[in-house]
């Protein structure tokens, strides 16, 4: 059953906000770690939530959310280049009716009439690493990696090694961006891991193996040293291009078989034109040679074959309106469920584990499967012991789908209440399926993301402290939670003493974080990664209360709220716990700022050990009591709400200049509003505010009443 959305703005702020955190993650795990935690379909849920949100709220959609990025940062050891045509992604469509109701669209956005065909093509989604190929003159000079659509890396060097990229081009034209996927096929694959068990082995290491092939591709090609690439056996498919000079063709078909003969290889599965019967045909024929191709595929992509027609569709947020990806279903099997096991993850969230009996799915022995949370095990009534069927989804992580003897008696397994790593309580917030660990920094296994988190440039900003050193201290006990971190100088002989150290870098490091010792209020709060308390809320909690002290005492007003409320229940849940969140929202008395802030804040301070690293890192470091600084301007004492997409500043940095001029900014209209500034595609607050004769300016416009007061 689909969630329900949000009901009011500002919780559907805080599920965005969640979102955006989780949906970043795993980008960079994908895409920049190359270690993915969750299926394909798990994060295309994410997105779908995501996009259902921000429909229902289109005032809260951001330049930078989820659904308009790409890909993930480039970040590493490798050189950061800006593509010279943005590389997209691809929406998703998961049974026939999708692609109709894709064709659907394309059909209405183009106003034709019946009589005038889609022609479409189709071809294999490869699952590898994107790669896109500069070539000028003939020559390559260029490979970059997608990052985040925008910014790439240069692998220019690796994609040297590899024998499918050509290095000179006949017949192409002068500029002329060859696009398509760095691969690694499957008895490549085994045979590298092989090879890779094997030297360990020998040199008495423990072995580094790829977990699957578009890992390993991945890894190979985004290595420092491009003698290490050559080594390994990557291959290259071409699907498209990006910035070229000209092409003299008018379909999508035409340019692929271009770009084929030119000597790039192509995929023997790319058909077209097609109308949309052929296309699914095509799609049920590749589905059935599937586990016998070289390479890993996840489904079928389709593109608008007229050349004019893309152009005139276009793209929306981060994938074009010509093409969508249709996506296999998962390849099945049966095993038994030997036992659950809980990982706790880096943030908290406490994740069940299907430990079972191996068997092989789609070609590869599993062991263990996700049952994602305690809705899932309640909804398959799983037991260790159950006969169950398991599937791949997405082709990367296993997930257990049915119980085969839910009705044989056996004892139900109970989903633990406290962190089987630290005993702190383990919470489910109301709304969410998620249940977490509250012991924050205490907790060993959120301990690395949550001291990174501390010292990152949003919060504490501290240079030197990155995740390597924050690893080699962790494991030398000399940090376990932030207070810590300005004990170091107590470690200075020993630090000195250890390989990679020098003087000046520890006397640098150590500078550093005593220039930390009165740390802005703001960054501080947030550095300490309490859930919902971004740096915006933050500074809202804090232009309320003031000093960290204040906001402990309303953590503890908050914990005797919510121990009153339950002494007189006398109601159905639902209804107290309506009742509750109004009260705490009320209690707050901060806009914007509902109850999931203010169940975060109790369910922090209610933890002796929470309270004690509050107050351990208060006796180390001093932050001054917050101010808002503020100018005399013409919207002084106004109250303002911004709309639309804003081109030349986010929505944070708006509505924090918008306090520096002494405003006060609300999200949504009302007779009380003064002012609504309009971006691009604003909507209904726009007609809204017409209807009450509030004054509407540009965003040009806004920046002229700001620049004036500077």
């Amino acid at each position: 059953m689909t969630a329900e959305l949000p009901r009011t703005p500002e919780d559907a702020a805080a599920e965005l906000e969640r979102l955006a955190a989780e949906i970043a993650r795993h980008n960079r795990l994908y895409h920049t770690e190359d270690a993915p935690e969750i299926s394909d379909a798990d994060y295309d849920a994410l997105m779908r939530r995501n996009v259902a949100i921000e429909a229902a709220f289109p005032e809260l959609v951001r330049s930078d959310s989820p659904s308009r990025q790409v890909g993930a940062a480039p970040s590493g050891h490798l050189a950061k280049v800006a593509h010279a045509r943005q590389m997209f992604s691809l929406d998703n469509a998961f049974s026939r009716e999708d692609v109709a109701d894709f064709l659907g669209r394309v059909r209405r956005f183009l106003n034709l009439g019946d009589d005038e065909a889609v022609a479409l093509t189709a071809e294999p989604k490869i699952d590898g690493l994107s790669c896109s190929l500069r070539y000028e003159g003939g020559k390559l000079v260029q490979a970059l990696t997608r990052g985040d659509g925008r910014v790439g890396e240069d692998v220019t060097a690796n994609a040297r090694t590899i024998a499918d990229i050509p290095q000179t081009l006949s017949g192409a034209p002068e500029i002329f961006e060859v696009r398509g996927e760095v691969y690694m096929a499957k008895d490549d694959f085994a045979a590298l891991n092989a090879r890779l068990l094997a030297e360990a082995e020998a040199a008495g290491k423990e072995a580094r193996q790829f977990a699957n092939p578009r890992n390993a591709a991945a890894g190979s090609l985004r290595q420092k040293d491009a003698a290490v690439t050559a080594t390994r056996p990557l291959r290259f498919l071409a699907w498209g291009w990006g910035e070229t000079s000209g092409l003299p063709v008018e379909t999508q078909a035409a340019v692929i078989a271009a770009i084929r003969a030119m000597g790039f290889p192509v995929s023997d599965l790319f058909a077209g034109p097609l109308d949309l019967d052929a296309a699914l045909a095509q799609y049920r024929a590749i589905e059935a040679v599937r586990a016998d191709l070289p390479f890993d595929i996840d489904g079928v992509v389709y593109k608008v074959d007229r050349l004019d027609w893309q152009g005139r569709l276009g793209y929306v947020g981060r994938a074009p309106r010509w093409g969508i990806a249709h996506k296999f279903p998962a390849e099945r099997a049966q095993t038994t469920l030997q036992r659950i096991d809980i990982q706790v993850g880096r943030t908290g969230k406490l994740t069940p584990v299907a430990r079972l009996e191996p068997v092989t799915v789609g070609g590869v022995v599993v062991t263990n499967a996700t049952l994602h949370n305690a809705d899932e095990i309640e909804r398959l009534g799983v037991r260790p012991g159950d006969r169950v069927v398991l599937q791949r989804a997405g082709d990367v992580i296993p997930q257990i789908v049915e119980n085969l003897t839910r009705e044989e008696p056996r004892e139900a397994w109970i989903f633990p209440t406290h962190c089987p790593d630290c005993q702190s309580e383990a919470v489910r917030e109301e709304g969410e399926v998620d249940i977490r660990c509250t012991g924050g920094l205490i907790c060993p296994a959120q301990r690395l993301e949550r001291l990174r988190h501390f010292v990152s440039r949003g919060a504490l900003d501290i240079e030197g402290l990155g995740e390597k050193t924050l690893v080699e201290f962790l494991g030398l006990g000399w940090i376990t939670e932030p207070a810590d971190i300005f004990r170091l100088k107590d470690h200075r002989d020993d630090l000195l003493g250890r390989e990679g150290w020098k003087e000046k870098s520890v006397d640098n490091l150590l500078a550093a974080i005593e220039a930390k010792r009165a740390p802005d209020a703001v960054r501080l709060l947030f550095g300490l990664g309490i859930r919902h308390i971004g740096v915006v809320t933050a500074r809202d909690l804090l232009k309320r209360y003031r000093t960290l002290e204040e906001l402990q005492e309303l953590g503890d007003a908050l914990i005797a709220l919510r121990a009153e409320c339950a002494a007189v229940l006398g109601e159905t849940p639902q209804k107290h716990q309506a009742r509750l969140d109004k009260a705490m929202a009320e209690h707050i008395g901060v806009e914007n700022v509902g109850a999931a802030v203010g169940h975060a804040l109790a369910d922090f301070f209610h933890e002796p050990h929470n309270r004690a690293l509050w107050s351990d890192l208060l006796a180390e470091v001093s932050p001054p009591d917050f101010v808002v600084e503020t100018r005399a301007s013409q919207v002084s004492g106004k109250t303002l709400v911004f709309t639309g997409k804003l081109e030349t500043l986010s929505r944070d940095e708006a509505k924090a200049q918008a306090e520096s001029l002494g405003a006060r900014v609300a999200t949504s209209i009302s007779a009380k509003t003064d002012m609504l500034i309009a971006g691009a595609d604003a909507g209904s607050k726009l007609k809204k505010a017409a209807d009450l004769g509030i004054q509407v300016l540009t965003e040009a416009e806004w920046q002229t009443i700001a620049a004036s007061a500077e």
